[in-house]
């Protein structure tokens, strides 16, 4: 079996509502969908987030699906190292994981796709197996006040999730009092995280989480900047409530200096910043020798990373409880079936053949049009 040809195509799926975060406000999922057709006639497909820029990220894909044109899918370690080493390592002028992993995860997805489809097998099969019946999500808590994410969190409650994830890094005061309100909405019972998403200097890092800590909170995500694992570690030696490390992680080397420095209680890791399924198994496996847990990161994505993500969660034993889950917030899906949503937080470990999903062609026509449409207001 050999790769005959690679298509890219630039989506973007909005979203219902916007998407505040302490960055700014997201309107949707920009991805470049990356499809995989083999000399037998089997495709499969993955994705890419697109950020900074999703017509130069879809060119950079480009470039390395060149590279693999004629190869065994099969070697898909070898074909995603050797694109690296002739992208950002071979005319000796930079060397760049974290956007490496970027540009080639959505690739790697989709020989993992078509791999699956060949054997007939789950991703997750290929992996070793799966670990899981069935994977736990967080209910991601939205609004642009903390009266709104206290209601959004209440009825993610009443819909089944014991695992409460929100945004912070809004200012100290709306902090507090978005995380005072929520807590009084769910009750004492269900689990409470933050994500300030670097947006605190250690020493605010330890003033918020002094003033948090009667809120009961299970743990605060990535508090400080994720250049430095020692900010992340002065906190966590000095804090009562867990801290989890996630831009501070995009590689088993990543995981392998937090766990040395003693710097987070638990890795939030996904498909794009490690640069695909195998890499995030191992990153996995670097946090269990640690003897800490790993939980999936969502970012803004459709379906297809959703499936890619699970399979690839479903392989690793030290997996946490309560995951993170986009496609609430997506208008429309390019995925068909199957039904991805969380019932009472949970999904069932899926059994399909790949990433174990059926695209939905007009839906990704339509998310196509979308970007068309889009990226012509921006060059206007």
């Amino acid at each position: 079996m050999k790769i005959e040809t690679i298509k890219t195509t630039a989506l973007f799926v909005p979203y219902k509502h916007p998407f505040y975060w302490a960055r700014g406000v997201i309107e949707g999922a920009e991805v470049v969908l990356v499809e995989v057709t083999t000399d037998n006639g089997i495709t499969g497909y993955g994705e890419a987030v697109s950020a900074p820029d999703t017509i130069a990220l879809k060119r950079l894909i480009d470039t390395a699906a060149h590279l693999m044109i004629g190869r065994n899918p099969f070697h898909s370690r070898v074909l995603i190292s050797e694109a690296y080493t002739a992208m950002f390592r071979a005319q000796g002028i930079c060397s760049a994981p974290r956007f490496g992993a970027q540009v080639l995860s959505g690739l790697e997805m989709a020989l993992w796709d078509v791999l699956g489809k060949f054997t007939d097998q789950p991703v997750h099969a290929l992996l070793g197996g799966a670990m899981h019946s069935e994977i736990g999500y967080f209910g991601f808590a939205m609004g642009d006040t903390p009266e709104a994410v206290a209601a959004d969190a209440k009825t993610l409650t009443k819909q089944g999730f014991d695992v409460i994830y929100l945004k912070a890094g809004f200012g100290f005061e709306r902090d507090l009092a978005t995380v005072q309100a929520v807590r009084a909405a769910i009750g004492p019972q269900a689990r409470l995280r933050i994500d300030p998403n670097e947006s605190w200097s250690p020493l605010q890092a330890k003033q918020m989480i002094a003033r948090l800590a009667a809120c009961d909170l299970e743990f605060v995500e990535q508090p400080t900047p994720c250049e430095s694992i020692s900010a992340l570690a002065q906190v966590n030696r000095s804090s009562s409530v867990g801290i989890a490390a996630d831009q501070s992680v995009f590689s088993p080397e990543n995981a392998y200096d937090v766990l040395c420095a003693e710097a987070a209680d638990l890795i939030v890791i996904g498909p794009h910043e490690c640069g695909g399924l195998a890499r995030m198994t191992d990153v996995a496996r670097v946090a269990a020798l640690g003897g800490i847990d790993i939980c999936i990161h969502g970012i803004y994505e459709t379906g297809i990373t959703t499936c890619a993500a699970h399979m690839a969660a479903a392989a690793c034993p030290n997996l946490d409880d309560g995951n993170q889950h986009m496609l609430k917030f997506l208008e429309f899906d390019i995925v068909k079936a199957p039904n991805l949503m969380p019932k009472d937080g949970k999904v069932t470990i899926l059994d399909g053949p790949g990433l174990g999903f059926e695209l939905h062609p007009k839906n990704v026509q339509r998310a196509a049009a979308l970007f068309g449409e889009r990226h012509e207001q921006r060059e206007q």
